[in-house]
């Protein structure tokens, strides 16, 4: 594969996904390598005029008043990285670790970090033969960026910490020398721009996102398939209904739902019968799945605004040859990613909880109308769908637990000089929960209205739903009589997350 040539300015999520997943080589783009140097001069000339910038030649945070001479400079650099490498926990995946050097590199090939072009093909390289630093996930409080994170990532760049190499974890020095790359010896103001990013916390939120957009047209077909499965009514996704309230996403799912159900065998043998109208978890779908999708839209906006920028501190502004303005700023605070990373869990949750109402629709044997209870072949001795809606019902009341926002809070550090902070990072990871939750109380759903569905025959559901169907069977089939279902929902969950009923 032909290298993603980064600029710091054009980074999309598709080059994203492929450097995570597919491994699709990096490079530092030529242009964006001429501004990387023109910034490094600037940095170069102020050192040796012995002028005074925050970071560059100070200390850093409630220390940015002491001065560090000349000589210092080196030591400054190994000393706040080693410090700064005091996260905990559980690490990041090899894919988290994968987009958070792809996003700290782009940032830093824009040109406004003094750092030099070494530095970012430095963590090209590191990329480009899967040498993956260890990064602990806790640690970071979302203010000057996810400084802890980051710094395990640096310390690896220098030779020190652990990393994944071929899936085996190593020592740092030992996993560069295999792989030939020499580590760096950062200069000054490098190690703050390593440090100084919001790259961890948009790293887990942009896979999240990933994932979660596969999960909100998963939904769509799910929610289509359990509506048949209850005989209930497309009427509700009249286009007018939904013209008259136009929000982008309504409009788009009722849509969907009407391309979903076009042709349906079990829609048309009940189509005269006397329901009005059916339970908000049917009838609102386009409603509350097309909220779900306007929000996640909003979430890729903030995120790839956040993946083209610079976020480091101070930043350099190049004014001509060797002369410009290094500024410091805040652009490290990951406020605007802490809402979004918040938002996606709210509505995330909100999926999570509308499908399991529909699973428990479904195995009610009060609600579930021409069904049999619970789902269950010989119901009595078998239990059928039992205690997989509890399943679910377990996983969206976690997810409401989980679904708390953690950027309504902030904790003062550093001696009081970092007195408001984000909390993105805590965001990130909690919001992982949610998306592996809703994935699974979806699976759960899939597992049940393909079984209800098989009780439904002859009558046939559409054309693409069927296909769906067939999609789950092939992983999952006919529950005849009880038997651990845990696997199937393993399964399930995989095809999911591979957009296998998505598509």
């Amino acid at each position: 594969m032909t290298a993603i040539q980064i600029n710091g300015n054009d980074l999309s999520f598709d080059d994203l996904r492929q450097v995570v997943y597919a491994r699709r080589p990096v490079a530092l783009a030529s242009d964006a390598r001429k501004k990387v140097v023109a910034a490094r001069e600037v940095v170069e000339k102020l050192l040796r005029e012995n002028r005074v910038a925050y970071a560059v030649n100070t200390g850093v945070g409630k220390l940015s008043d002491v001065r560090i001479q000349p000589e210092q400079n080196r030591q400054l650099q190994l000393n706040l990285i080693r410090s700064h490498s005091a996260g905990v926990g559980e690490p990041l995946s090899q894919e988290e670790t994968r987009a958070m050097m792809l996003l700290r590199a782009n940032s830093l090939s824009k040109g406004f970090s003094g750092v030099r072009p070494e530095v970012i093909e430095l963590i090209c390289a590191m990329l480009n033969k899967g040498v993956h630093p260890v990064v602990p996930s806790q640690g970071s409080v979302g203010a000057s960026g996810d400084l802890a994170p980051l710094a395990h990532l640096a310390l690896a760049m220098i030779g020190e910490g652990e990393v994944w190499l071929e899936n085996t974890r190593m020592k740092s020095a030992d996993a560069l020398a295999r792989a030939d790359i020499k580590p760096l010896i950062p200069e000054a103001k490098e190690a703050i721009s390593l440090i100084n990013g919001t790259q961890a916390m948009l790293a887990v939120g942009t896979l999240s996102l990933l994932a979660a957009e596969t999960l909100a047209e998963t939904a769509d077909v799910l929610g289509a398939m359990t509506l048949d499965a209850l005989q209930g009514t497309d009427v509700a996704f009249d286009e007018r209904i939904h013209a008259a309230r136009p929000h982008a996403g309504q409009i788009k799912v009722a849509a969907n739902l009407r391309r979903l159900m076009a042709g349906s065998e079990i829609r048309a043998s009940h189509k005269d019968c006397g329901r009005v109208q059916d339970a908000y978890s049917l009838r609102c779908i386009p409603q509350v799945h097309g909220a779900v999708r306007d929000t996640l839209e909003f979430c890729r906006r903030t995120f790839e605004i956040e993946m083209n920028s610079a976020v480091d501190n101070p930043l350099v502004f190049v004014t001509g040859h060797a002369e410009g303005d290094i500024i410091s700023g805040g652009n490290f605070h990951g406020e605007p990613l802490a809402f979004a990373l918040d938002y996606m869990a709210i509505v995330l949750s909100a999926l999570a909880g509308i499908s399991e109402r529909r699973i428990e629709r479904l195995v009610n044997p009060a609600l579930n109308e021409g069904l049999p209870p619970f789902l269950a072949p010989e119901a009595g001795i078998n239990s059928g769908f039992m205690m997989p809606q509890v399943t679910a019902a377990a996983l969206a009341s976690e997810n409401k637990v989980w679904a708390h926002p953690a950027s309504v809070d902030s904790i003062t550090t550093s001696g009081n000089k970092e007195d408001f902070v984000s909390m993105g990072m805590t965001a990130a990871i909690k919001l992982k929960k949610i998306v592996a939750n809703t994935t699974n109380v979806l699976a759960i759903e899939a597992c049940a209205v393909a079984q209800a569905l098989d009780f439904l025959a002859p009558h046939k559901t559409s054309a693409p739903l069927q296909k769906a169907h067939a999609a789950i069977r092939k992983v999952s089939p006919t529950i005849e009589q009880d038997r651990v279902f845990a696997e199937d929902f393993v399964r399930l969950a995989e095809l999911i997350k591979a957009g296998g009923l998505a598509e």
